[in-house]
């Protein structure tokens, strides 16, 4: 890639290169690189930002085409900023420009942003698997005065993940791994680590080798005396879910520096501009357009960091059924943990009062009426959420009915009603909202409430049971199938859940006085039991969190399991009697 110019910083020229044309009222958007890259690592991100933006790129000092300074000291953070204050100047002289930065080009544009020299020639910046020196030395003070064994543990594993930064102290040894083969092994391993394909760099030897002055030029100084770097600039931070080299902990502190700030994640590892450069552009797109005046868009609003950053923070989360019951514990559970969430229910005045209790919460919450036994409703509202909100991060089908008698008295209205609204709405929630999350790269989760009753025939609930046991096979399928798109699916079994299910179960083939005497016998009965419904609720949320792929909750769930899997001969006899009286 040949530079479009060259800029002058001090005693060095800097290779700059540009897509697109400059225009009145075009943003200007300036891409740094980080190590041990050049420019040219930006080349599919840029093209695809130029399509509406003037876009900058350039080799930072010592990599690509660019000058190398003659001593170590040349590669301190304020030597870098003035670079990058000099190439502003040279391509942007009429107006502030937008900062996409990425590893070491991240770590020097934090001092940019934070510090005099280029005030009021940023406009924004977007920042990408590279913190600032001095807020991650706080952040590890902070850990290790804390007392606490969990902080100190997670100051450990991002020191293990930083091990290089300690290696490439030593004399020789940086430079030593680059001259005897490593650039020419380079591509191969990052297709075999990180699974991008990366065209060989004919300056990698020099990217890599004089790179390594970046580290020892900064880092002792810095961890060892932080200075206090805070910036009222629009910032925001794209956190690499993969990445190999910084844990997302890292940033939970960031809000004390930086006020105004928005966090996202990809799917990806450390290369994200690489692996996911339409990914990057879009979200990068999408600040750039916000801080320009546009609207910010529902996706950038869930972002937007404010104080501590929850384990669900910028998560979305969609339940049906979320009106009452398991629907609304779950949702609320999903809402204390900071995800955004939106209740589906046939019942419009429950599932407002669920996203009401939820924005106590300080979420977004959001209503939706949604009858899951009606494909036309069912798809009108996959298409909102994905329109409006995006694709969700979970999904929990939870709507469900009962339905109590003997097959012979059930009519085929009772089971068609039945298999819409179990059956029918999982497998089309399951398919429309995975689909939404293959398409946008996410690593979400499909969770599908079933029953207890999936394992245990009988002869009080031989449509209900079924279609629960379907539920569960269709999940046990499904899993395997998104397994490869790194899409977890959770079936949930509850046990005697104390909910209104039991007094709006029909029970068909007995008289109306006959059905009020059974709902109130079983909703006595559940009440003895007393399994709540946020039990239910937080089994979800731990199986959304530490990727369970099947929940049991309550005593008779477990055991129910067992003697249908153990003791096959004893579950049928066990289908004899009527568990409705």
């Amino acid at each position: 890639m040949n530079p479009s110019e060259t800029v002058q910083s001090g005693d060095l020229s800097l290779a700059v290169y540009t897509w697109g044309t400059p225009a009145p009222g075009k943003p200007n958007v300036v891409l740094v690189h980080g190590y041990p890259d050049a420019a040219s690592v930006w080349t599919r991100t840029a093209e695809i930002l130029a399509e509406r933006y003037y876009v900058i790129a350039y080799d930072v000092r010592g990599a690509g085409r660019s000058d190398v300074p003659d001593h170590t000291k040349a590669f301190e953070l304020e030597h870098l900023v003035e670079d990058l204050a000099q190439v502003v100047e040279a391509t942007s002289p009429d107006q502030p420009v937008h900062l996409v930065c990425h590893d070491w080009g991240s770590i020097q544009s934090w001092e940019a942003v934070t510090t005099d020299r280029m005030a009021g020639r940023i406009a924004s910046y977007t920042s990408i698997s590279g913190p600032s020196i001095d807020h991650a030395a706080y952040w590890i003070m902070s850990r290790l005065r804390s007392g606490s064994t969990q902080e100190m543990a997670t100051v450990a594993r991002q020191l293990s993940h930083s091990w290089y930064i300690g290696a490439f102290q030593l004399p020789l040894f940086g430079p030593a791994i680059w001259k005897l083969g490593m650039d020419k092994l380079w591509p191969s391993i990052l297709s075999k680590v990180e699974g991008v394909q990366a065209e060989a760099s004919p300056t990698q030897t020099k990217d890599g080798s004089i790179g390594v002055n970046l580290y020892r030029a900064n880092f002792v100084q810095r961890l060892l005396k932080p200075q206090e770097r805070r910036t009222d600039l629009p910032v925001q931070v794209i956190v690499a879910k993969r990445d190999r080299f910084m844990l997302p902990e890292v940033l939970d502190d960031l809000p004390q520096w930086v006020p105004n700030l928005w966090q996202r994640e990809i799917d990806a590892g450390h290369w994200v501009q690489i692996s996911h450069p339409e990914r990057v552009a879009a979200m990068a797109s999408e600040f750039i357009d916000f801080v320009a005046g546009g609207a910010e868009t529902t996706a950038l609003r869930r972002a937007r960091r404010r104080g501590v950053r929850k384990p669900m923070t910028g998560k979305l989360v969609v339940v049906t059924g979320g009106g009452a019951g398991i629907g609304r514990e779950t949702l609320l559970a999903f809402a204390e943990q900071g995800a955004a969430v939106v209740a589906a229910d046939i019942d419009l005045a429950a599932a407002e009062r669920s996203a009401e209790l939820a924005r106590l919460l300080d979420v977004e919450a959001y209503a939706r009426q949604v009858d899951v036994g009606s494909t036309e409703q069912v798809e009108a509202f996959a298409q909102w959420v994905e329109s409006e909100l995006g694709a969700p991060d979970v999904v929990v089908n939870n709507a469900g009915i009962g339905l109590s008698g003997k097959m012979l008295d059930t009519s085929v209205a009772d089971w068609d009603k039945l298999l819409r609204v179990n059956l029918w709405s999982v497998i089309l929630g399951s398919k429309l909202f995975a689909q939404q999350m293959v398409d946008a790269g996410k690593r979400g989760h499909i969770v599908n409430v079933a029953s207890a009753a999936a394992f245990s025939p009988n002869k009080a609930l031989p449509a209900y049971s079924t279609t629960k046991a379907a539920v569960l096979m269709l999940s046990d399928c499904l899993r395997g199938e998104l397994a490869e798109k790194h899409i977890r699916v959770v079936s949930v079994c509850p046990g005697f859940v104390d909910t209104g299910i039991t007094t709006a179960t029909r029970f068909v083939g007995v008289s109306a006085d006959e059905q009020d005497k059974r709902r109130a016998q079983a909703k006595k009965a559940y009440g003895r039991r007393n399994l709540k419904p946020d039990a239910v609720a937080r089994a979800i949320l731990d199986a959304v969190t530490n990727d369970k792929p099947e929940v049991l909750v309550g005593a008779e769930a477990h055991v129910l399991r067992f003697v249908s899997r153990f003791l096959p001969a004893l579950s049928r006899r066990m289908a004899r009697l009527d568990l409705a009286k």
